[in-house]
């Protein structure tokens, strides 16, 4: 395989929480704040594992609260590499509720845009991304337009 590009697969990251009570919010549900911390902590390793670099957030593209979560509740987070330009990383977090018999739930969904840095902080460039499946055809599809909105956004001042 060409080192100058990576599968999905190769910084796929997943990590397990059980909620506790400093997770929740005052009406006893996983604290928004939290989640995004977590989303951002997934995201993370994944770009570091697909770029190899230091990296910083760029974006949080989408974030959707679907579902709460309560105290006792597994807490699963997934991340994968969805879309990839020259220095930037697009990393969508999965977050589910599992139960007891490892059924899973999805509360959130979002996207990240994620730059690799050196080691002044000055943007880098990462691998390419082999979009094997239709899946991942699909998810970068969805990357490109969510490209193209960020830019047009920037453009008109958001």
């Amino acid at each position: 395989m060409d080192k100058r590009y990576k599968r999905v697969s190769d910084s796929q990251t997943e990590q397990t929480y059980l909620m506790r009570h400093s997770y929740l919010n005052g009406y006893g549900n996983l604290f928004g704040g939290q989640l995004m911390s977590w989303i951002d902590e997934i995201a993370s390793i994944v770009a570091m594992r697909h770029s190899e670099a230091d990296i910083t957030t760029a974006a949080i593209d989408n974030l959707n609260f679907k579902e709460g979560a309560n105290v006792n509740d597994v807490i699963v987070l997934r991340g994968k590499i969805t879309h990839v330009g020259t220095t930037s990383m697009e990393v969508r977090v999965d977050t589910y509720v599992e139960n007891r018999h490892g059924m899973r739930k999805v509360i959130n969904r979002a996207y990240v845009v994620m730059v690799a840095v050196d080691e002044n902080h000055h943007p880098i460039s990462v691998p390419g991304l082999l979009v094997e499946t239709e899946t991942e055809k699909v998810e970068w599809e969805g990357g490109v337009k969510r490209y193209q909105l960020r830019k047009k956004r920037r453009v008109e001042g958001f």
